[in-house]
């Protein structure tokens, strides 16, 4: 008995050591491989029989897992959309048989990094075939309420819909100063324009023509201003709103607004110093500046200045490229230096990271082991941040490898010892019947 468990547990040695060979031989040979978890082996001895005065080998016994919860070091790239992430977690991805599959029968997988680049159709992918999943923005940018224990709002991020953009003009800001001088008794009648370009929901370039119109009196100061608006969408010499401004004259709010009101299509809010007008492609505020405030229209004894006038809006942008904040949100980039936020990637972390199932291309999936996935908004939470421009080198250590690469040669030679010399003992028995 003792010398047949000898031979079992000599033969068990030889099975170990392959299997730990085998995941030495992998992580070798994906030593260059961007976000390769490493093989490991965990031995553990089995106990058959052993009482006083006899013991039987019950030899040897070994679990392989990939190390998943550890992570590789980041190295920097020229690409934008090389992504990874840096620390705890791995964010979502498909296969080609995903891409037009429903939520719930898609395959969805988690990757801790990727080199993805645009397809045929628009689509990022990895050069293994892997499909980026993000969560779709809205226009104005926002995710929503998304489902974190599920893939099921997930998208296959693609970035053909955003090709060219165009956003209409809303808003207007006056910080400009009409000039106290103009509204004393004996000065010119003379006008003072402001055009201000803004762009429609096309695209286009329009101007907006704000004329400033003082009131003269036959003596003393008036200090106020009749205000017209013409737009070069419609008829120009049309205007499509009016205002009248007064200012304080002395005082400690000498210069500011003292009195507005609007007409002629214009409407306006002391308590938000705005001007509504309604374009062709929609409503746009004007803010004028609230009665004794210091911003907006001043009226002080300097030349006409209209020296901080802000819009919003932007012309017709083409895509320059796409980018990835630490937070996941995926942005275009245009040619006008406008940026719109397309997709938020979320970052997948479950109770039990190398319980994850190992699949190709380094991406792995869910199981029982690992326990229920959630997706967390990057850098929140216990996982890392995503890196653009980087990519996650293996946590194959070369010379570690080696290392257990001449211990396990040592230690299969030693266990064939052994099943040799239990195959002599044996002879040696068989003889002793001749």
């Amino acid at each position: 008995m003792s010398i047949s468990s000898s031979l079992n547990a000599g033969v068990m040695g030889l099975n170990v050591n392959a299997t730990r060979l085998s995941t030495i031989s992998d992580n070798i040979a994906n030593s260059s491989t961007s976000g390769y978890k490493r093989s490991q082996v965990d031995f553990s001895s089995m106990v058959i029989n052993q009482s006083s005065g006899s013991y039987a080998a019950g030899g040897v016994r070994v679990n392989t897992f990939k190390d998943i919860a550890s992570t590789g070091s980041l190295i920097s790239t020229g690409n934008s959309t090389d992504i990874a992430v840096s620390g705890r977690g791995l964010f979502p991805v498909t296969d080609q048989s995903g891409l037009n599959a429903t939520p719930s029968d898609r395959n969805m997988m988690l990757l801790p990094t990727g080199g993805f680049f645009a397809d045929e159709n628009g689509n990022l992918r990895t050069q293994s075939g892997l499909f980026l999943l993000g969560w779709p923005a809205d226009a104005s940018g926002q995710i929503g309420n998304v489902s974190r224990n599920s893939g099921i709002n997930l998208q296959p991020v693609n970035v053909s819909q955003v090709q060219s953009t165009a956003t209409p003009t809303t808003t207007v800001g006056l910080g400009i100063n009409l000039p106290a001088d103009a509204t004393v008794a004996g000065a010119a009648a003379n006008d003072y324009n402001l055009p201000i370009e803004y762009f429609d929901s096309l695209g286009r370039a329009n101007s907006l023509t704000l004329q400033f119109t003082p009131t003269v009196p036959g003596s003393g100061a008036s200090n106020a201003w009749h205000v017209e608006v013409f737009d070069s969408a419609g008829d120009p010499a049309v205007s499509i709103g009016n205002m009248d401004l007064t200012f304080n004259g002395t005082g400690a709010s000498a210069g500011r607004i003292n009195t507005a009101s609007a007409g002629g299509g214009a409407t306006y809010d002391a308590a938000t110093g705005i001007m509504s007008l309604t374009l062709p492609h929609g409503p746009v505020e004007v803010f004028v500046g609230r009665p004794n405030d210091t911003t907006g229209i001043t009226q002080l004894a300097s030349s006409f200045s209209p020296t901080a006038v802000t819009k919003d809006g932007a012309p017709i942008g083409k895509l320059a490229g796409v980018e990835i904040d630490d937070n996941g949100f995926m942005q275009a980039v245009y040619d006008t230096g406008q940026r719109r936020t397309m997709y938020q990637i979320p970052v997948g972390d479950v109770p039990n990271m190398n319980g994850l199932t190992a699949r190709d291309a380094q991406a792995f999936s869910v199981s029982a082991a690992s326990g229920s996935l959630y997706l967390w908004d990057a850098g929140t939470g216990p996982v890392g941040g995503i890196s653009g421009y980087s990519l996650m080198e293996s946590t194959t250590d070369i010379a570690a490898e080696l290392t257990d690469l001449i211990e396990t040669q040592r230690a299969y030679s030693s266990n064939a010892k052994i099943v040799q010399t239990v195959d002599e003992m044996l002879q040696e028995t068989t003889n002793l019947k001749r």
